[in-house]
């Protein structure tokens, strides 16, 4: 059977895409934006690239078409495959169909942290020897895949709340019927699509509603968004982590909280001791450990597990250091995204100077709806560079006049390259926070911090 997929480089359809290639599908798809980490994986896959949705595409005789939520009316492949009366569906009906029918699924669903923790937790049953399946938004560096069957009933799922598909408006979680769902945390995001807070909570609502009652919710206590979804009707138990009274509590031995203390109902159950910092990690952590205990993994396995867990591609990933200087992608797209990722790499930094290169792209940023908050969570730089892309139609210059931080805004990301390469010292840390390909601008500086370095050695040697 061969399936097309249209929208197949964002972060879930790519994913789709190399499960359905393992399950032996001819697999091919297209996307208006093609860039690594996915397309380098899909290449890899041996899966047939296409840029842009010119009509030809669909003429390949493809038996089924699956469409990225990221599809329109008035896209050119969406109106032929109408027109033509092409069978379609979406890629979170496809996943349910095809792949979690039968399956123990361990969804992490939140707006934040949701790709972290479903690395984490793929990775402890991983170590645990249960061998899962999973489908998470980015490639956790323990596995270098994005997405597998595996060879148990037991699959984790990053569980996004994004609709699902122009012709289904519904998330995409509730396709994916858990057993056992971390509720990670909620905030508003996704302005395009939702009119308010109370808009998304109904949608977390609906995933709760299809948990069933021997299955599992881990919630963090302090939560109030959270508290209000359940307030609306829970069946299942449920489990919190958090500080005192919380079922999961956590300690931090450090600053950093790159060394911290696991502890159930009082009771301590180990010391995670890994190369990640930052108390949105060690909560990350706390669930995943919560909800591998729910398929039957101890949480002093999983404790040692995380001491090995390597991270994902783009969050906090170093990416190299040229003569001191370090330098790192991030995909925090969010005001407290960006907040808890500078706030971590402060307290792992001590006083080395930290400069912030932040494009705000997703949605919800360019239609200016937290354009009031975005300065004061950049208070833990020394220095800001925002970037002003196309398509935002509001003066980022207001959020730079109050920074609490020097803070600019620039036109080209050649000139972000040419001041961070003029004014970077050793021991300065460089974090480029996107969530996207941010016109490559990743190894662009690093290859120009390098021309620099010899240059200089070259004049001084």
């Amino acid at each position: 059977m061969h399936i097309h997929i249209l929208g197949i480089c964002g972060t879930f359809m790519g994913s789709l895409a190399i499960l359905a290639k393992e399950l032996g599908y001819r697999v091919s798809g297209s996307d208006q934006n093609v860039y690594p980490p996915m397309s380098t994986q899909l290449e890899e896959a041996g899966i047939e690239l296409i840029q842009g949705y010119d009509p030809e595409q669909l003429k390949n005789g493809a038996d089924l078409i699956v469409v990225g939520n990221a599809m329109s009316r008035g896209n050119p492949a969406v109106e032929y495959m109408l027109n033509h009366n092409l069978p379609y569906i979406s890629g979170p009906q496809w996943l349910a169909e095809h792949v979690l029918k039968n399956k123990w699924v361990l969804a992490v669903a939140g707006t934040h942290g949701k790709t972290t923790t479903a690395s984490m937790l793929a990775w402890i049953l991983e170590y645990a020897g249960m061998k899962p399946g999973y489908l998470i938004g980015g490639v956790p560096k323990n596995f270098e895949v994005s997405a597998r069957l595996g060879e148990t009933d037991f699959f984790v799922i990053e569980a996004d709340e994004y609709d699902t598909a122009f012709f289904d408006k519904r998330s995409k979680f509730v396709h994916y019927k858990p057993r056992t769902a971390v509720l990670n945390n909620l905030e508003f995001d996704h302005a395009d699509i939702f009119d308010d807070l109370a808009a998304i909570q109904r949608q977390f609502h609906h995933l709760v509603r299809i948990i069933p009652a021997q299955g599992r919710i881990i919630v963090p206590q302090a939560d109030s968004h959270l508290a209000d979804v359940l307030a609306m009707g829970c069946w299942t138990p449920v489990e919190t982590v958090g500080s005192d009274g919380a079922n999961w509590c956590a300690k931090p031995l450090t600053p950093g909280a790159d060394r911290f203390l696991v502890s159930l109902d009082g009771q301590a159950m180990g010391e995670v001791n890994w190369v990640h910092g930052g108390q949105h990690n060690m909560n990350n952590a706390l669930v995943a450990i919560a909800a591998a205990r729910h398929v039957g993994v101890v949480p002093e396995e999983a404790v040692a597990a995380l001491c090995e867990f390597g991270g994902v591609k783009r969050r906090m990933e170093k990416l190299g250091e040229v003569a001191g200087i370090s330098l790192y992608d991030d995909f925090a797209h969010h005001p407290t995204a960006i907040e808890t990722t500078l706030d971590g790499l402060r307290k792992r930094s001590g006083d080395k100077r930290i400069f912030a290169i932040i494009e705000p792209r997703s949605n919800t940023m360019r239609l200016g709806v937290y354009k009031d908050k975005l300065a004061p969570v950049c208070a833990n730089a020394d220095q800001v560079l925002w970037y002003q892309p196309a398509g935002v139609d509001w003066d980022l210059q207001s959020v730079a006049d109050a920074s609490p931080v020097p803070a600019e805004v620039l036109q080209s990301t050649d000139a972000i390259i040419d001041k961070i390469c003029h004014e970077c010292a050793a021991g300065d840390q460089v974090v480029i926070m996107s969530n996207g390909g941010f016109d490559g601008i990743h190894q662009r500086l690093l290859t120009a911090l390098k021309a620099r370095h010899e240059n200089s050695e070259a004049v001084n040697g």
